[in-house]
């Protein structure tokens, strides 16, 4: 996707995997049929200015991802506020590499949004010259400590 104004600067489109990392560890030992596991092929939205993972609500049924007791609080772009529940055991994976996270669920969404915090755990930059998500470093998630 080419972004065609200043506000899509840095957003692109991805394809990517979601499962629910509950059904893995089940299949990992020995409790559910792998084939069983919940997991879906969704496009989303990438956007280093969000923070978080949004999934729309009918994918999170879907996958039958836990949901956590508390709602959360969130802000868009436009200025309004509002909460939102969310979810817990998502394992996304990108481009070869993958990780665990929990998700705000978006009732009337369609596609994914995916924000900062997936983009530091999975170690990936946006090139905004050719529209593409690129790892910081092609062999190895690189992690700053101190």
């Amino acid at each position: 996707m080419l972004a065609k104004d200043k506000k899509d600067m840095g957003r692109l489109i991805v394809e990517f995997e979601i499962a629910n990392n509950q059904d893995l560890t089940l299949a990992l030992n020995g409790h559910l049929d792998p084939a069983k596991v919940r997991r879906k092929k969704i496009s989303g939205v990438v956007d280093p200015g969000a923070t978080r993972l949004v999934l729309p609500l009918a994918v999170a049924k879907e996958l039958g991802l836990p949901v956590k007791n508390k709602k959360v609080k969130v802000r868009y772009a436009d200025g309004r506020r509002g909460s939102r529940t969310e979810v817990d055991e998502v394992r996304l994976y990108l481009l070869g590499r993958d990780s665990i996270f929990t998700a705000i669920v978006e009732p009337k969404r369609e596609t994914a949004l995916i924000g900062a915090i997936v983009m530091e755990e999975l170690d990936f930059l946006v090139d905004c010259g050719k529209q593409r998500l690129v790892p910081r470093d092609p062999d190895f998630v690189l992690s700053e400590i101190e």
